[in-house]
């Protein structure tokens, strides 16, 4: 009889939850036979949340990028310090803040803001916090070239230029994050990377012009939607569509 029921108990789960005492159900989490816990059925666990999966905007109603949060510089030594905007940021003129024309490209600093969306400031963009590493090198190299005049070809001989155009730009910048080795055209932009919408850097070409949108600003020559009207290589707003181009963006994000 022993024997019988020490082998039921081990073959049998089912018997353990029917014929369990008080005690040994509690030891084990389960429940006396008789409790209502004991005909009701196992809760199942929810599935985990699918992770937030960070998707930059690629358009814009609004051609307003005015910013007046914290701003942030990333120092020669990789300190994050407070960003002091030289005295000339306050003589820039145009609808969006114009741009330091003239600033070398030595002294134009690595700016950084809070969250997840990069910001305006003074003509520069400051990359998001929370972006990766490659993403804020993107936009510091953008910084480099803003200002200088639109050139036809500028950029493709070598990326050193005294003025680029608008693939050129594009190259250039993704060049600062080791994404690109020689510069493309627009139309070889149109098979760079790839397909669609990326999660923090998106690219738009066709073989008469290419632009990028990095974490919510455009990096574009065109002054098309954007209020400045001003020429050559600029951050600006997003549009508020980008009908009528490949859409593109790196592998990784």
């Amino acid at each position: 009889m022993r024997v019988r029921a020490l082998s039921a108990v081990l073959c049998s789960s089912t018997l353990i939850l029917t014929f369990a005492t008080p005690a040994l159900a509690g030891e084990t989490g389960g429940a006396a036979a008789g409790s209502p816990a004991a005909t009701t059925a196992p809760t199942v666990n929810p599935s985990p949340a699918a992770p937030h999966v960070h998707l930059a905007p690629v358009t814009a109603r609004s051609f307003n990028i005015a910013y007046r949060g914290p701003v942030y510089q990333k120092t020669v030594t990789g300190a994050v310090v407070p960003y002091v905007p030289p005295a000339l940021a306050g003589r820039l003129g145009g609808a969006t803040g114009g741009s330091p024309v003239g600033v070398a490209a030595a002294i134009k600093p690595e700016l950084l803001v809070p969250g997840s969306t990069a910001r305006y400031v003074g003509g520069l963009a400051a990359a998001p916090m929370s972006a990766p590493a490659a993403v804020q090198e993107i936009i510091w190299a953008g910084n480099q070239i803003i200002g200088l005049p639109y050139i036809y070809g500028g950029g493709h001989e070598s990326f050193s230029s005294p003025g680029y155009d608008c693939s050129g730009s594009v190259s250039y910048a993704l060049h600062g994050a080791s994404l690109l080795a020689t510069p493309e055209d627009s139309s070889e932009l149109e098979a760079w990377g790839s397909h669609g919408v990326g999660r923090w850097v998106t690219i738009f070409s066709n073989p008469g012009h290419a632009y990028m949108t990095v974490a919510g600003l455009r990096l574009d020559t065109s002054a098309a939607d954007d209020p400045s009207n001003q020429q050559g290589p600029r951050w600006r707003p997003l549009r508020a569509s980008n009908g009528g181009y490949s859409v593109r963006h790196p592998l990784t994000f």
